[in-house]
């Protein structure tokens, strides 16, 4: 895999990432994000990553919707990151088992 070159990347945020994967059990993750965010931004990070599964999974926008809420804005900007973004999506639903997506 290419390095890749976040515009947000600084100590401090390589000392988050590194406590993140410092997390053993879902237990801890739930432990650790209940206290370092609201539960309005880990809802929505939740929703963002099942749009990213549907659309890898060939949901259209209405299913998409449907299923998990979230606005059609939400949705054509996950796809677009799908598309054209750090491939964080995409690394993330490998490996959790979900097929590739279709560019």
């Amino acid at each position: 895999m290419e390095h890749h070159h976040s515009r947000i990347k600084d100590k401090h945020t390589d000392e988050l990432f590194e406590a993140i994967l410092k997390l053993e059990t879902i237990e801890e993750c739930y432990r650790f994000f209940e206290d370092i965010c609201t539960i309005k931004e880990i809802k929505s990070i939740t929703q963002r990553l099942q749009v990213a599964k549907l659309l890898r999974l060939e949901k259209t926008y209405n299913e998409i919707e449907e299923e998990t809420g979230a606005s059609t804005a939400t949705i054509s900007r996950v796809n677009r990151v799908l598309n054209y973004g750090a491939e964080g999506y995409n690394i993330g639903l490998d490996r959790l088992g979900y097929k590739k997506y279709k560019k």
